[in-house]
C-alpha cells in the first residue's frame, strides 16, 4: 500500500506542478465567461442595411398594413435608445405585381433571382383566403380543429435571419385579427381587454419546517436556474473526467516507449503501479472540483446570482464526489490499459474512439432526462454504467426530485462496473506494459484479460 501511495503523490504532483495544468485551470472559466459575455456584447452587432422585400398580396388585405408597420418600426424600434444610434436593420416593403391567380414556377423563379442578386431580402407570397378560417379533420384526431386557410410563404436566402420572419409573424396575425374581428362588428376596446395578457409565474414548493415552525419557498422560479445549472454541473464532471482520465494515456506510453516501465515494475507490481497513477488522476480531478465548485459558489453569490445556486447544494456535492471518483476510476483504468496495449499516440487514438462514444453519449440525450428526470426513460439511461456518472447526476440536479434508491443503485452498478474495469485493465496493463513494436488489436487484449 505505501508504494501505491508513494506512486499516486508522485502522479499528482506530475500533473499539478506544472504550468500547463495552472493555465488549463484558469484557462476554462475564463473561456466560459468571455463566451457569455462576448456574446452579450456582440448581441447587437447586426447587419444594419437596408433589408428590402417585395410583397404580392393576393388577398388584397394585408399589405398596407404591413408598410405601415415596417415605416413605424422604422422610425421609432431600430435605434439606441441612449446613443440614439441605429442597432436594427430597416425593413422596405414594396408591392410586387405577378398578375392573377396562383404565381407561376417561371414567376417565383424570376423574384427569386433578385433574392440571389441582393436586390431583395426576401419575396413574400400572402394567399388570397388568408383571412378564412376552416375545420380539418386531421388522422388521428377526434374531431375537426380550426385551421386558417391560407399561409403566407417567405422565399429568402437568409434562413438563419429570423428576426424578419418573427416580426412577419407577429403583424400579419395581429393584422388578420383585427379584420376577423370587424367582420364579426365585435367592438376593438372590449377585444383589447379580452386579450389583455396574464404572466404566468412558476414558484418553488411551499415548505413548512415541523420542528421550527420556519415558512420556505413559495418564492418565483428561475426556468433557466433549473435547466443550466444541472447542465453546466453535468458538463463539468464531463471536463473533469477527460482532464483527469485522459492524461493517463501519455503517462503510460511515455514511460512505455522509453523504458521507463521496465525499470519502475522492479520495484513494484503492474497492478501497484497502475493503481498508483489512478490515484493520483483522482487527486487531480478533485483539485479541479474543488476548485471551480468553490469558485462558482462564491463567484454566484458576489454577482447576485443566488438562484442559480441549487438548494440541495451539500446533497449535490456529496453524489458529485462520489460518482466522479467512480467515473475517473473507471475511465482511467480504460485509458490505462489503451496506453499499455498502443506503442505510439495515434494508434491509441484510434483505439479511443469506441470509448469514447460512452463519454459522449449523456450529451445526446441530456435534454429529454433533465426535461422528466423521474420518468422510465430517464431511469433506464441513468442506469446504464457508463452514462451513469453524469446522467445520475443530471437527475439529481433538476426537479422534481428522484428517489434516493436510484442514485444508491446507479452509485452499485457502477462501483461495480469500475471494479470489473479495473482487474481487466490490470491484466491487459501487466502484459501490454512490456510488448514493444507492433501494437496490439482489441482481439489481443480479450486474450490479455481473458488469460492475464
Amino acid at each position: 500500500m505505501r508504494k501505491i501511495i508513494v506512486i499516486a503523490v508522485r502522479e499528482y504532483k506530475a500533473a499539478v506542478h506544472t504550468k500547463a495544468f495552472i493555465i488549463m485551470l484558469v484557462a476554462m472559466p475564463v473561456l466560459m465567461v468571455g463566451a457569455i459575455i462576448g456574446a452579450h456584447l456582440l448581441e447587437d452587432k447586426v447587419d444594419i442595411r437596408d433589408k428590402s422585400v417585395a410583397v404580392f398580396d393576393r388577398s388584397g388585405l394585408l399589405f398596407d398594413r404591413l408598410k405601415e408597420a415596417a415605416e413605424e418600426r422604422n422610425e421609432r424600434f431600430i435605434f439606441d435608445h441612449d446613443s440614439g444610434q441605429q442597432v436594427q436593420p430597416r425593413y422596405l416593403i414594396d408591392k410586387v405585381d405577378l398578375g392573377e391567380g396562383e404565381p407561376t414556377s417561371e414567376q417565383l423563379a424570376h423574384q427569386c433571382k433578385r433574392v440571389e442578386g441582393g436586390e431583395l431580402f426576401a419575396l413574400v407570397v400572402i394567399d388570397p383566403n388568408i383571412q378564412n378560417v376552416e375545420k380539418i379533420k386531421h388522422p388521428g384526431w377526434k374531431e375537426a380543429m380550426p385551421q386558417t386557410a391560407g399561409v403566407v410563404k417567405i422565399y429568402s436566402e437568409a434562413t438563419t435571419f429570423d428576426a424578419f420572419q418573427g416580426w412577419l409573424d407577429r403583424k400579419a396575425n395581429e393584422a388578420i385579427r383585427e379584420l376577423r374581428f370587424a367582420a364579426a362588428e365585435l367592438p376593438k376596446d372590449k377585444i383589447d381587454q379580452a386579450l389583455t395578457y396574464v404572466p404566468i409565474e412558476a414558484c418553488k414548493l411551499v415548505r413548512i419546517d415541523t420542528a421550527t415552525g420556519e415558512v420556505s419557498g413559495g418564492t418565483r422560479k428561475t426556468r433557466g436556474a433549473d435547466i443550466m445549472v444541472p447542465f453546466f454541473i453535468m458538463m463539468l464532471m464531463f471536463m473533469v473526467i477527460n482532464i483527469g482520465s485522459a492524461p493517463l494515456i501519455n503517462s503510460v506510453l511515455e514511460e512505455k516507449m522509453q523504458r521507463i516501465a521496465e525499470v519502475l515494475l522492479g520495484s513494484v507490481t503492474p497492478f501497484q503501479l497502475m493503481s498508483g497513477k489512478l490515484l493520483g488522476m483522482v487527486g487531480m480531478s478533485m483539485t479541479i472540483l474543488a476548485v471551480y465548485m468553490v469558485g462558482g459558489v462564491l463567484g454566484a453569490k458576489g454577482a447576485g446570482y443566488e438562484e442559480f445556486i441549487p438548494s440541495n447544494l451539500g446533497v449535490l456535492v456529496f453524489w458529485f464526489i462520489l460518482f466522479q471518483v467512480l467515473a475517473v476510476l473507471m475511465f482511467g483504468a480504460v485509458f490505462i490499459a489503451v496506453g499499455a496495449a498502443c506503442s505510439d499516440l495515434k494508434e491509441s487514438q484510434s483505439m479511443l474512439m469506441p470509448i469514447y462514444i460512452f463519454i459522449v453519449f449523456p450529451m445526446f440525450v441530456w435534454l429529454p432526462v433533465i426535461r422528466e428526470p423521474t420518468s422510465s426513460f430517464a431511469l433506464a439511461l441513468s442506469l446504464i454504467p457508463p452514462a451513469t456518472p453524469m446522467l445520475m447526476l443530471l437527475r439529481i440536479a433538476a426537479t422534481p426530485n428522484i428517489p434516493l434508491w436510484q442514485p444508491i443503485l446507479g452509485t452499485f452498478l457502477v462501483l461495480l462496473t469500475t471494479m470489473f474495469c479495473v482487474f481487466v485493465a490490470g491484466r491487459i496493463f501487466r502484459v501490454g506494459l512490456l510488448m514493444q513494436g507492433k501494437g496490439a488489436k482489441f482481439s489481443d487484449l480479450i486474450k490479455w484479460a481473458v488469460r492475464g
